[in-house]
């Protein structure tokens, strides 16, 4: 039996890894390849596992990294190996982890070689914030620490990819690879925009190769590496949403994140990823926004006025989770009032990450 291709694709939150991964899913299968996804995060209820069940067979490891739940990435991928017998499967870690080369790849090089092919480890880059971070602009709206983390993401990289081409101008490119190029310059970079499509054949191509890839162990200190990530308030919850008057799906759900937007910078609180999914009988819709000084971006919409759904919510921002909770709270009051809506929370998970400790980690690379 041929081993399963392992296909880990990391970058910062806000990157656009769930745009990229749902391309690369539904590419393989129009070549005729079975695939399967899992999802990553700190707890669970999230937006990326809805929607990459929407492409193939997706599973979730929850409560923590992928480097702290190793055993639950590979119980996972085995449940999904034995059930959809999938030729790929994709993973998508959570965003503000590091460290994957040492605590993720090489256990599974090592330990695992006949049950997985590794593919070379690529990540991807929002231009906006890495042109604000690399360039030391306030550490992209960040304290050092959270910048840490970012950078020793491309540290560990076989490859970087600079996601959402399509709002560049040559420019901005051009002034982009110069800067990566500074700080990085034996990392080979791709240019992609993985809501159209353009560039993304060369990230296959990439990841398709075969060689000694996985390699760039990092240096990590851990103190740093855990007081960065503990300086984001994590917050997922879920609520059905009631009216007696009819609604339009994206349009309620565009205004929802826009009011937390607004919220949020009187706050200056820097926004890593807004995403809300919100379900309804005629389809689904999803918006999100990965930086204060960004816009909200509708990705999927249901135009079927309604009077009832199902949000998803999941939110990552610079602040205290409490806080964090209130905004989007009051937030949701003061729409429902607008809308003449009915709000039911039926789970929100609101706290910061706890500390990282990998399950393995290995100092040098084979």
């Amino acid at each position: 039996m041929n081993p399963v291709r392992f296909v880990m694709l990391g970058g910062f939150l806000g990157a656009g890894k769930t745009t990229a991964l749902l391309w690369l899913a539904r590419h393989h299968l129009a070549e005729g390849r079975r695939v399967a996804l899992i999802a990553n995060d700190q707890a669970d209820n999230l937006v990326d596992t809805a929607l990459f069940r929407t492409v193939a067979a997706a599973s979730e490891v929850a409560g923590g990294c992928f480097c702290c739940r190793l055993n639950d990435l590979l119980r996972v991928a085995e449940q999904l190996s034995a059930q959809e017998r999938p030729e790929v499967i994709f993973a998508e870690p959570v965003g503000s982890c590091t460290d994957l080369v040492a605590t993720v790849v090489q256990p599974l090089k090592r330990l695992y070689q006949e049950r997985y092919s590794i593919a070379p480890y690529v990540v991807l880059l929002d231009p906006q914030r890495a042109k604000r971070i690399l360039s030391g602009e306030r550490f992209g709206g960040f304290s050092p620490k959270v910048a840490y983390i970012f950078h020793k993401q491309l540290e560990e990289a076989d490859a970087i990819a600079i996601n959402k081409l399509d709002t560049l101008t040559d420019k901005e490119r051009d002034e982009l690879r110069q800067l990566i190029t500074r700080q990085y310059p034996d990392k080979p970079l791709l240019f992609i925009a993985a809501r159209t499509g353009e560039g993304m054949e060369e990230l296959v191509r990439f990841q398709e190769q075969e060689g000694r890839f996985g390699v760039h162990i990092a240096e990590v200190d851990y103190d740093t590496y855990a007081e960065g990530e503990a300086e984001l308030g994590w917050l997922n919850a879920i609520a059905d949403l009631h009216a007696s008057q009819p609604w339009v799906p994206g349009d309620l759900l565009t205004a929802i994140l826009h009011r937390i937007h607004e919220s949020l910078t009187i706050q200056a609180a820097e926004i890593a990823h807004l995403k809300g999914l919100l379900h309804t009988s005629s389809g689904s819709s999803v918006a999100h926004l990965v930086q204060i000084q960004g816009r909200v971006e509708l990705s999927r919409s249901c135009a079927t006025p309604t009077q009832q759904g199902q949000l998803v919510f999941n939110a990552r921002v610079a602040c205290d989770p409490e806080a964090l909770w209130n905004t989007v709270h009051n937030a949701m009051e003061a729409i429902a009032s607008d809308y003449g809506l009915s709000v039911n929370w039926r789970t929100v998970q609101r706290f910061r990450p706890a500390r990282p400790v990998p399950v393995q980690r290995y100092a040098e690379a084979i």
